[in-house]
């Protein structure tokens, strides 16, 4: 399958390296959007045999992927996974995704941590389960971790969608708007990985945003 992977990135210098030469091992390109980093995520990435776009101020990861996505569209991609460039999406899991395609033909997969969720902190359990709980209910659709950026979109699922959000909320968005159009939403288990990196998500605030963002794909409907 042609595929290629989207990784939206700020200050990962030291972990994006490593997530590309994984993603690589399967034969997939890798577009990484470097969200404004104060750091050498650019020119590693570029090194690492990734065809890099930068933003020269902060804009979100939701922008990010937005413009990641499309580059990938008009590059002719028909699979395009989205990963985390910090090191908690193991590469290792891509054939579980590929396998979902070629075996059950479905559009959309999602990876999900919520299994087992080893590591993750417990305020980010429970905030994933009650935003799951939402979005699981919008969408008709079981959906046991919808917070997980780990994705496998296909060209047909992904293009068809208008995704708005610039923030975090773009990976609840996406979901909505991907069960409205009809795609079946798949899961996969993968470990996700904890280390000393400082997460980017902000429970509290994030959590509100959850909630505006809510009342904003509520009244579209």
């Amino acid at each position: 399958m042609n595929a290629c992977a989207v990784i939206p990135a700020f200050n990962e210098a030291e972990s994006i390296s490593k997530v590309i030469s994984g993603v690589k091992l399967y034969g997939i390109d890798v577009i990484v959007v470097d969200d404004g980093s104060l750091d050498e995520t650019s020119l590693i990435a570029e090194k690492s045999g990734a065809h890099v776009i930068h933003h020269s101020k902060r804009c979100g990861k939701g922008l990010s992927l937005r413009i990641g996505f499309n580059q990938a569209l008009k590059r002719g991609y028909d699979i395009i996974i989205s990963m985390d460039g910090d090191g908690q999406h193991d590469p290792t899991d891509i054939p579980r995704f590929l396998d979902m395609v070629r075996d059950k033909k479905v559009s959309v997969v999602l990876g999900n941590r919520m299994d087992n969720p080893e590591d993750m902190p417990l305020i980010r359990i429970a905030t994933n389960k009650f935003m799951s709980s939402v979005i699981s209910a919008i969408c008709h659709q079981k959906i046991p971790d919808t917070q997980c950026g780990y994705r496998l979109f296909t060209r047909e699922a992904i293009s068809g969608v208008d995704i708005k959000a610039n923030k975090f909320e773009i990976e609840s968005e996406f979901l909505v708007k991907l069960a409205r159009n009809g795609f079946k939403i798949e899961s996969v288990p993968i470990r996700s990985i904890y280390g000393q990196e400082k997460s980017k998500i902000r429970p509290i605030r994030d959590t509100f945003r959850f909630i505006r963002f809510l009342t904003r794909i509520l009244i579209e409907k």
